[in-house]
């Protein structure tokens, strides 16, 4: 029950969700670049990233300093069913813009 419950409570806010379809479609990106493209504090980006990451959406990979995030891999088939009806919402989304100073 509490795995169910924390999948439904990572997608009850917007920008979550716009977040999550951010990364379905762009692949692996870089916290700084979700940053940079939603235009958002870094602080506040990483706390949507760990409630997805919670709620079994995300894996986390850290690369030196950054941190690059991507859809987990296997996904069952409910949270593939969620990505889907996602993928059908009507939302506009930021382009991908590159944040990363090396």
């Amino acid at each position: 029950m509490d795995i169910f419950l924390n999948t439904i409570g990572s997608l009850n806010d917007e920008t979550r969700v716009r977040i999550l379809r951010f990364i379905d479609e762009n692949g692996e990106v870089c916290v700084c670049d979700i940053e940079k493209s939603f235009e958002m504090i870094q602080s506040r980006i990483s706390r949507h990233l760990k409630i997805l990451k919670e709620g079994g959406f995300l894996k986390v990979e850290r690369r030196g300093v950054w941190a690059y995030y991507s859809i987990r891999s296997p996904l069952d088939e409910f949270r593939q069913s969620i990505l889907k009806e996602i993928s059908f919402l009507d939302m506009k989304l930021p382009i991908l813009k590159k944040g990363c100073m090396v």
